[in-house]
């Protein structure tokens, strides 16, 4: 895995093999940053990277030029080498590392957050839940994007919030944002 544009291109991001953690593809994660941009400006934007694995999302936020970004991982030899890329790339003033549970995270009504990546195992079994606990607590900047990536199974297209989706063989991102 490697950072594909902005200050830190080219930079590795360190990984472990593990069942427990699905890294986005590098095909898939090119399609989302290119979708992004037409969308909004990274510079100085706060990110919250929910299920972070190995921070794949976050640290590709941070080179194209977000604030700072919150890695939520709850997996402890994953957030350890989040860090560890965060100190290679020379990032750890704009990271912030939280070992916690995704749901218990959510209820601390932390943010507001610009950006928010969320992915999930696939096995998840409420992402509605999901959905409305991250729409519904101000985690989410009123002009703020939340993308879901899922199994393309689901359908969240009658879900709050919810605005397009895009799909990558069987995996699916979903875009969401607030309801005004």
């Amino acid at each position: 895995m490697q950072i594909h544009a902005g200050r830190y291109r080219g930079r590795k991001i360190r990984h472990l093999p593990s069942r427990d953690i699905r890294p986005c593809t590098s095909r898939v994660k090119k399609s989302l940053f290119d979708t992004l941009a037409a969308r909004i400006d990274f510079e100085g934007i706060d990110v919250l990277d929910l299920f972070a694995g190995f921070g794949n999302l976050g640290f590709e936020a941070l080179s194209r030029g977000a604030r700072s970004v919150c890695f939520v991982e709850q997996n402890r030899k994953a957030l350890d080498t989040m860090k560890q890329t965060a100190a290679d790339i020379g990032v750890q003033s704009s990271a912030r590392f939280v070992m916690a549970d995704v749901s218990a995270f959510l209820k601390r009504q932390e943010g507001p957050f610009e950006l928010v990546f969320c992915d999930p195992p696939y096995r998840w079994e409420d992402y509605e839940l999901l959905i409305r606990s991250i729409l519904d607590t101000g985690l989410l900047a009123a002009d703020g994007l939340l993308l879901i990536e899922h199994h393309a199974s689901h359908d969240f297209s009658q879900s709050r919030g919810y605005l397009f989706h895009k799909d990558y063989g069987t995996t699916r991102v979903s875009f969401f944002t607030p309801e005004p």
